[in-house]
């Protein structure tokens, strides 16, 4: 493998790596421009393995997004509606959002997973009372909800600031934050595709504070669209500078790009092989994130299998009721039972282990393998 590694061009990054030395921007760009995809993998799964083993996380959850009525014109966004009343817009009641939950009352979740659109007309205690709802019908549950876009949103919707909004949320019943919102951090980026809702540093600012709160967040990125491999990286070294400073992000988790039915539909969606790779460079460059995830959702589940060897050790969960890949063209299936994630996870050669969104572990013993047919 080290010849190998040399022929690849990786060998100087290879022995950083082994002495423990944090890698660069040129260092990251280099792994993005090495054409021998599993030499670059071969070094990421080390990192992985040297973390995790041969453990793969996941979770039992519900994705819930309560609204898709959105005043922001994200570019490749095909979930969106901008108006009340628009084809294809909705709102959940509060009654309708809770009883997804209640409909649930027989499985084991341990967390509800909730993202929606910048809604401009519903009032701050619709979002506090859907929590608290929640937190009524199951006070056990971990409530993942609102990015930090829509942190954002809040606060300048109803005169709060940042804070003030994350600390009524708490008092409400969150506890951590999905790491959606993020797209590219590169401005040049930003102003073509999103332009109208929350900056790079606002977005940063926001998950320091809800660090500094007590919560734990994720970080997201999204890929293959119209972005260079450095402005890859400097995202990645965005991330890595503020888990420096605060310790409370738990996954990077890489969103491929899917063009269907959105205003970028004449662009191509990433290849297996740029999905692979961006998780392979995400776990290299990303040496103080605990967790790198390959949501099934956004790569597929064949990717995502083979993912789990090029440096991610989480595939999300059950997901259930996911609407804006599927909006934006996305073949998944919508839902997954946990033994189907964990038959998923032995047959491309790892150990399957569920947990919940702190990364406890639920259950320590992986669910029986399947009888062979």
């Amino acid at each position: 493998m080290t010849e190998r590694l040399a022929d690849a061009g990786l060998r100087a990054i290879d022995e950083k790596r082994r002495a423990g030395e944090r890698l660069s921007l040129e260092d990251g760009i280099r792994l993005f421009a090495c054409r021998d995809l599993l030499a670059l993998g071969a070094l990421a799964n080390r990192e992985r393995e040297a973390r995790h083993g041969a453990r793969a996380f996941f979770n039992y959850n519900l994705r819930l997004e309560a609204t898709n009525v959105c005043v922001a014109s994200c570019l490749f966004c095909s979930f969106a509606r901008l108006r009340p009343g628009d084809p294809g817009a909705y709102t959940l009641s509060l009654e309708e959002a809770w009883d997804k939950l209640r409909a649930r009352a027989h499985q084991p979740l341990t967390e509800v997973h909730i993202v929606n659109g910048l809604h401009p007309d519903l009032p701050f205690s619709y979002y506090t009372d859907l929590l608290r709802g929640f937190k009524r019908i199951r006070p056990d549950i971990h409530l993942k909800c609102f990015t930090a876009v829509e942190i954002a949103f809040f606060a300048d919707l109803y005169d709060m600031s940042d804070e003030q909004v994350l600390r009524e949320l708490i008092a409400a019943g969150l506890d951590s934050l999905p790491g959606g919102g993020a797209e590219i951090f590169a401005e040049r980026v930003r102003r073509k595709i999103c332009h109208d809702k929350c900056g790079t540093d606002r977005y940063l600012d926001i998950h320091r504070a809800a660090h500094r709160l007590g919560l734990r967040t994720n970080v997201t990125m999204l890929y293959g669209h119209i972005e260079t491999m450095e402005e890859r990286v400097d995202h990645m070294l965005r991330c890595r500078a503020l888990q420096d400073e605060t310790g409370g992000f738990q996954a990077f988790i890489p969103l491929a790009f899917h063009p269907d039915n959105n205003q970028m539909r004449k662009l191509p969606a990433p290849t297996a092989a740029d999905t692979l790779r961006v998780h392979a460079v995400a776990r290299l460059m990303l040496d103080n994130i605990p967790h790198v995830k390959a949501f099934w959702i956004a790569t597929g589940v064949d990717v995502a299998q083979m993912a789990l060897w090029f440096g991610a050790d989480d595939l999300d969960g059950t997901v259930q009721e996911e609407k804006i890949y599927h909006m934006a063209g996305s073949d998944t299936p919508q839902a997954m039972t946990t033994a189907e994630i964990s038959r998923l996870v032995r047959q491309a050669g790892r150990e399957p282990l569920e947990r919940d969104t702190l990364y406890r572990v639920v259950d320590a013993t992986p669910a029986a393998a399947p009888a062979a047919l």
